[in-house]
């Protein structure tokens, strides 16, 4: 059973049973005859399904029985902008032809005013991602520049986000209090507060029933929900007080003024609530610092679930007694539950700027978080992939599963409905086929130099000491072949000197052309002297270039070079004395490793001496890096033979792919050792045997103990193991994608015609593979059809990236207006025609009309969102807003236009009371039901066991069914009122 269906049978059923039951008229009244049979009769019985909260609008101050209940629908009148279809009493066939054109017209307009305000929300969206870099200073005293955005989360939902949902419900309200002489109207406010009874129950119980089986949602901001919930109830109680308590029938201009300043003080006190202002600060809060990742991490108080187990989870997490639960990762040198231990590593933060950059350094470390996982989950699931491949993924996946605005839930909700085709899913098919375009598109470069390079082979050569000969090569490469080339060399002293280390050398290498490679020999001394290896240096210099020929050209003043040394034009080399075992180390004191190099190639020095065959054991040691979790233990011997001065062994580093990682072990080089081959090495590693040993066996030991192998000075290696940057890179760029207003903001005027008339397939649900193209259904080639004048019309509208999204604004509220106020004569045309009030036809037709793209809207944000504050959260505020903003908004226009004519605006206060204290009854129930679902045998607001989300969401039906019920008939006095 589908209980997210229409709920036109249940209202077809109360129309039925309401019908034959006649209006309560006063004894006067009720012996006069019944008018005329005409449409008119069935109005009461209309009326009485689709009476809502609201007030009864009209000139008078008072109401009495035969006004409230006895009143007739006057004839149809021009409207703002619609003149009146002539005739006015039409014949009962024509009349029905005219409902019929003007219902399928409103409609029509509906379609429009739905996807004008899909380009509406986009550059609301666009404006509130704006961000900028702010710098933050962490408890160390260090600062680190971060990229946060300008607007706060749920100051944008209640400001730009609830103006772009329910724009039509707010300028309708004041076009028509504009458009009729500032008269008090019935079809804006209708639309208002009909549309909050529809959301309030109807869509909070379809989204408890659509959640995937087994899974629940919970509201993160709870302090939010607490306010925006306050006032969506007190909006209702406070017009009851200026229309029937204050002043009876008339708003005053100062009812007025505080009625619209009711929206920014419910904006500022939900923005305290989420920054945890003010009176927040004396809640026992402290901070302290989170080594690991420098964040600061804050704690509460008291905040432990009650005793009858309800979860009071604030702000997504569900804090143990006295402070907030640290994810294990980011316990750093604490322990594993995230304290720090120490009472001096609490801080202060001194205002509410430090912990604003608290807050969103803490948002930032999560969309990291997220985006690594998911980076290490298409790794596992696709280990066959290229980066660039896993990087597309990852970005569509983000993109996917991140939180998302409420602006983009009604795009994405409105496009599917249009045949416009899944956001995120054209969104990644465009970006791929970008790239592949670009890919095809990237110029071959052109390997032909027209400069040649000389330089030495390599900087840096060893010898032997009694190697006699050392030979350094020279190579030449690029160019044309077409010159030859003239290079000096000559040596140069460094600790090893000319005449006793080396013979000196000098001399001019030719490169004739073709040739590509020369040899430089530098003769070595050899002597039986213990010492230190020595180093001299071989320069190159002084190129000249002549001809095929060999003969010298004069330079070219402006000309490209033939021909230029490069680096290394200078070569290191190091003459290793023979006559000693060797002085084992490491060639540095430390090492930083990426975490991604997978085998790190650990290199042992033999210097001042290399001969005989030592053995050298070595092994691994933990620091923050763990064995078995950060590198793998490595424990061995290298094996030196005669002559060998250099042996290498492999470490491998474990890539648990962190952002940011700095985390070291050592590599222990333990006293090496003779392999016993040889009298040296038999007289050397014999103990004890002094005695026994002849005077030329002592001898031979005091030289084996002079060239004994020994460790040097850097016999430890510290190994950091840091993050790789090429990961860190890939997952700040993604983050930087994962922007929803590149995906659904445009570029230009182009992309837009072109999106216009483009048939997408608008059908299924975001699949975790499912990137593939589909084809579109009948449904959206219908849905195209019906709406390609709209998306071309409205193709028109500046792009998104025009002034930051401020130009699209602008336009495309104005567009809503003008539309609004056409869907306002098209209602008020129609509910004449068939008998109906403005009322009626507000709250059954318009405030339906538009809250149909919201209910879809919140369905997918249920559905698809971790949290249920894109659903229910915004449910409440939106309400709230929408009175506030709405009728506040008209009426401050109407009382001061009055109060300058010297005359008092006037509104009938109707049926207030009774429908003010059922709606007030009924929405205690739902949030007490809401809270109550919070339990941890439920899970959360939305959602959980099956015959719990049955019973709730009958229940949130049941109730707005009531409320309507109820309040009919006490409208038309089949019940009576207060």
């Amino acid at each position: 059973m589908s209980l997210s269906a229409s709920p036109a049978p249940f209202l077809f059923l109360l129309f039925i049973f309401l019908l034959p039951l006649p209006p309560c008229q006063p004894e006067s009244q009720r012996s006069e005859p019944s008018s005329s049979p005409d449409l008119w009769t069935l109005s009461p019985s209309l009326f009485s399904f689709s009476f809502s909260p609201s007030v009864s609008y009209g000139k008078s101050n008072t109401s009495s029985p035969k006004s409230k209940c006895d009143r007739k629908v006057s004839n149809c009148t021009n409207g703002i902008l619609l003149p009146v279809w002539e005739p006015i009493q039409p014949e009962l066939g024509e009349k029905v032809a005219r409902a019929v054109v003007y219902f399928v017209s409103l409609m029509y307009m509906f379609l429009g005013v739905s996807i004008i305000a899909d380009r509406f929300m986009a550059s609301i969206e666009v404006i509130t991602s704006q961000e900028k870099e702010v710098t933050i200073t962490l408890p160390n005293g260090e600062t680190s520049v971060a990229t946060v955005r300008i607007w706060n989360e749920t100051v944008s939902n209640l400001t730009l986000m609830a103006l772009g949902s329910s724009a039509p419900e707010i300028l309708l309200s004041l076009i028509e209090v504009c458009g009729h002489k500032f008269e008090a109207g019935e079809l804006g406010p209708g639309t208002i507060v009909g549309s909050a009874a529809f959301n309030m129950f109807v869509i909070i119980g379809i989204c408890v029933w659509t959640i995937p089986k087994g899974e629940s949602r919970k509201i993160k901001h709870l302090r939010v929900f607490f306010i925006t919930a306050f006032w969506s109830i007190f909006a209702y109680i406070w017009l009851f007080l200026i229309l029937s308590v204050m002043t009876p029938g008339v708003v005053e201009v100062w009812e007025a003024l505080v009625t619209l300043l009711f929206f920014p003080v419910c904006v500022i006190l939900a923005w305290i609530a989420d920054r945890r202002l003010l009176f927040y600060k004396y809640m026992g809060k402290h901070y302290r610092a989170d080594k690991r990742h420098g964040i600061v991490v804050e704690t509460e108080g008291d905040l432990t679930p009650n005793k009858g187990g309800m979860e009071m989870m604030v702000d997504g997490k569900i804090p143990p007694r006295g402070g907030t639960v640290v994810p294990a990762e980011n316990c750093g040198v604490g322990g594993q539950d995230g304290t720090v231990g120490a009472a001096a590593n609490n801080i202060n933060m001194p205002n509410s700027n430090s912990a604003t950059m608290v807050e969103n350094s803490k948002e930032l470390d999560e969309s990291r978080r997220e985006v690594i996982r998911i980076l290490k989950e298409l790794k596992q699931k696709y280990p066959e992939k290229e980066l660039d491949q896993l990087v597309e993924l990852a970005n569509y996946y983000a993109l996917l599963h991140q939180q998302k605005s409420r602006a983009f839930y009604r795009i994405q909700a409105t496009r599917m409905m249009i045949g416009a085709g899944n956001v995120l899913k054209k969104h990644a098919a465009d970006h791929a086929r970008r790239t592949a375009v670009t890919d095809e598109e990237a110029p071959e470069e052109d390997d032909m130099e027209i400069c040649s390079r000389i330089s030495f082979e390599s900087a840096h050569s060893q010898c032997m000491e009694n190697c006699g000969i050392l030979t350094l090569a020279v190579v030449c490469q690029g160019g044309l072949g077409q010159n030859t080339f003239y290079v000096d060399y000559r040596t140069e002293d460094g600790s090893a000197n000319a005449g006793s280390d080396y013979h000196y050398s000098e001399g001019t290498l030719v490169f004739k052309p073709g040739d590509t490679r020369k040899e430089i020999k530098v003769g070595i001394i050899d002597d039986d002297i213990f010492e230190e290896d020595e180093h001299f240096f071989v320069r190159l210099l002084n190129l000249r270039v002549g001809d095929a020929e060999g003969m010298f050209e004069s330079d070219d003043v402006g000309a490209a070079p033939k021909a230029r040394l490069v680096e290394p034009l200078v070569a290191t080399v190091t003459i290793l004395d023979d006559d000693h075992a060797g002085i084992f180390t490491f060639s540095e004191r430390l090492v930083r490793v990426s975490e991604s190099v997978g085998t790190m190639e650990v290199t042992v020095v033999r210097n001042s001496g290399a001969r005989g065959t030592v053995i050298l054991p070595y092994h691994t040691e933990s620091g923050t890096a763990k064995a078995g979790a950060d590198y793998e233990d490595a424990r061995g011997e290298l094996e030196f033979t005669n002559d060998q001065t250099i042996q290498s062994f492999q470490v491998r580093i474990i890539d648990d792919e962190e952002y940011e990682k700095h985390e070291n072990f050592f590599i222990v080089l333990e006293e090496p050792r003779w392999l016993k081959r040889g009298i040296s090495a038999l007289l050397l590693n014999q103990e004890g045997a002094e005695g026994q040993m002849s005077a030329e066996e002592e001898e031979a030991r005091r030289i084996a103990e002079m060239g004994k192998p020994i460790l040097g000075e850097h016999s430890r290696l510290e190994v950091v193991i840091e993050e790789s940057y090429e990961f860190k890179s890939t997952v700040d760029k993604l983050i930087k994608k994962t922007n929803l207003a590149l995906v659904i903001g445009t570029h230009s005027w182009r992309e837009q015609f072109v999106e216009a008339v483009t048939v997408s397939a608008g059908d299924g649900d975001d699949d975790e593979e499912g990137r593939g193209d589909r084809l579109p259904s009948c449904y959206d080639y219908v849905m195209h059809f019906l709406t390609v004048f709209w998306k071309v019309l409205f193709a028109c509208v500046p792009p998104t990236e025009y002034w930051n999204g401020w130009a699209c604004f602008l336009v495309s509220i104005s567009i809503i207006g003008l539309l609004t106020a056409v869907i306002g004569d098209l209602a008020s045309h129609f509910g004449c025609t068939v008998g109906l009030r403005d009322t009626v036809t507000a709250v059954v037709f318009v405030a339906l009309g538009t809250s149909v793209p919201d209910t879809f809207a919140s369905k997918v944000a249920a559905m698809q969102d971790q949290h249920a504050d894109a659903s229910v959260g915004n449910v409440t505020g939106s309400n709230a807003v929408n009175v506030f903003l709405g009728i506040g908004l008209a009426w401050t226009v109407a009382a001061v236009y009055w109060k300058f004519e010297g005359k008092e605006f006037k509104v009938d206060p109707g049926s207030l009371a009774f429908s003010v204290t059922l709606f007030t009854i009924f929405a205690f129930i739902a949030m007490a039901v809401l809270l109550f679902r919070r339990r941890p045998s439920i899970g959360g607001e939305l959602g959980g066991p099956r015959m719990s989300r049955l019973l709730t969401t009958l229940l949130f039906l049941f109730l707005w069914f009531l409320y309507i019920l109820f309040s009919s008939l006490e409208a038309y006095c089949h019940i009576e009122g207060f």
